[in-house]
């Protein structure tokens, strides 16, 4: 259930139009950023400050989000600058939210889906079949009759099964051959599962020329928020191989998909090296794509978690005391990043005795030798002993049942694969808030 302080609005486009140009529309990103821990401190602190623990009704004080749809659309005009020759397909799977879909489809960009529900959510809100990429490698049958009918012709491969699969089933589609890619430095490696070697690549072409297919490009993935900017390069290098075997076999390779593995911390320096590799190795005539994620989301999305119970530990040698205090989301709701996504959420102080502390440096952890702190870990409201979210915390206050934390940066891999589990609710209000005059025309607000 999301919680909207804006109202749902079919998307118009406006990637080229004036309206993105006008002055009163520019990004300033320093101080969009002031405007946005404005709004979503007020967002935070309205939904807060109006929940009484002692006396709410059963789920009134459950985790929150607040969204800022405005660094979505500075993230985009980031790219833009950064990466003018590519045109992003934002990856659905990263965080399918509604707006955020809504106001990526105004903005002009494509998508990249990876199964039947999230094609269907995107063509739901009105983007065209072109706009889409079924970027999976290894698809469903059922899913690609479904494509087919639905005209999103655009889809990867990497062996040779899935290409008889295609060509059974949607011979029309329009081909990307997914290569390997070094991706040892990237939070989550793909590798493993997706990719043909370049020892692979000349008889899968082959293969796709006898079976009558229509390979238009090539596609690789550096793996999900990477590290290292010369992976671009290499993968980039690679390309320029098969794009060669695939004219030698009579394709008209016209598209090179760069994948995702973008993150806002080192996204300058990879945009550089993999500006630089493209312009060397690929003409201007060459359309490139990429699936970026990660990027769009990750900052856009606060989270705010109450404690729903305390456990006071005393230690018999020291006599010091610390405390386990226990929130109402973990590991099998919107913390399922620290599991399956490698973060490490930082847990800061909203709201305690009556006073909230959101963007003040009271909010902050402070150093475990500092004079009258208090020793914290932070567990979910699981079962499972592994649902823990901080090992181990300090902050000067003395935190009870009925404080609250915030987390920043939770957007990405989050709330689209929390769980049920235990009964307890994957579905979370989103209070959302939007500090950019662009995106607030674009959404019509």
């Amino acid at each position: 259930m999301a919680t909207a302080l804006v109202e749902y609005s079919a998307p118009t486009y406006f990637e080229n139009s004036p309206i993105l140009a006008k002055k009163n529309l520019a990004v300033d990103h320093n101080h969009g950023a002031v405007v946005a821990k404005q709004m979503i401190g007020d967002a935070l602190r309205q939904r807060v400050e109006s929940i009484d623990h002692e006396s709410c009704d059963p789920g009134d004080e459950d985790t929150f989000f607040v969204g800022d749809l405005g660094e979505v659309y500075r993230q985009h005009m980031r790219w833009k600058k950064n990466l003018p020759r590519v045109k992003p397909f934002y990856a659905v799977k990263c965080n399918p939210d509604p707006m955020v879909l809504q106001l990526l489809a105004g903005l002009g960009t494509g998508f990249d889906c990876a199964s039947k529900a999230e094609i269907e959510q995107v063509l739901s809100i009105g983007v065209d079949p072109s706009r889409i990429i079924y970027a999976q490698p290894c698809k469903t049958n059922s899913y690609v009759r479904y494509v087919a009918n639905q005209g999103v012709k655009q889809m990867t491969f990497d062996n040779a099964d899935e290409l008889r699969k295609i060509a059974k089933l949607f011979p029309d589609a329009e081909l990307f051959l997914r290569i390997l890619t070094d991706d040892s430095s990237s939070l989550c490696r793909l590798s493993l599962k997706f990719g043909a070697s370049l020892d692979a690549t000349d008889d899968l072409l082959r293969l796709a020329k006898e079976l009558g297919l229509n390979v238009v490009g090539v596609s690789f993935h550096v793996g999900s928020g990477a590290s290292d900017p010369l992976a671009f390069l290499k993968a980039v290098q690679d390309a320029d191989v098969v794009f060669k075997q695939g004219y030698a076999h009579g394709f008209e390779m016209k598209t090179l998909d760069v994948g995702g593995g973008f993150s806002g911390d080192t996204f300058e320096a990879m945009a550089h090296v993999l500006r630089e590799a493209l312009d060397e190795y690929f003409p201007p005539q060459i359309n490139i794509i990429a699936e970026p994620g990660r990027y769009y989301v990750s900052s856009a999305f606060t989270i705010a978690c109450n404690i729903i119970a305390r456990r006071t530990i005393e230690n018999p040698v020291t006599g010091e005391t610390s405390y386990m205090v226990y929130v109402n989301d973990g590991l099998y709701g919107n913390f399922s990043s620290i599991m399956f996504d490698h973060q490490h959420p930082i847990a800061k102080v909203l709201r305690t005795g009556n006073r909230t502390y959101y963007d003040s440096v009271l909010a902050d952890a402070v150093p475990k030798d500092t004079c009258a702190s208090a020793e914290y870990s932070i567990w979910g409201p699981t079962c499972d002993g592994i649902d823990r979210i901080t090992e181990s915390i300090h902050f000067a206050h003395e935190l009870d049942v009925g404080d609250w934390f915030y987390f920043e940066d939770m957007g990405a891999y989050t709330k689209c694969s929390a769980t049920k589990f235990n009964g307890f609710s994957d579905a979370h209000d989103v209070i959302y808030v939007c500090s950019e005059p662009g995106a607030r025309a674009l959404m019509r607000l």
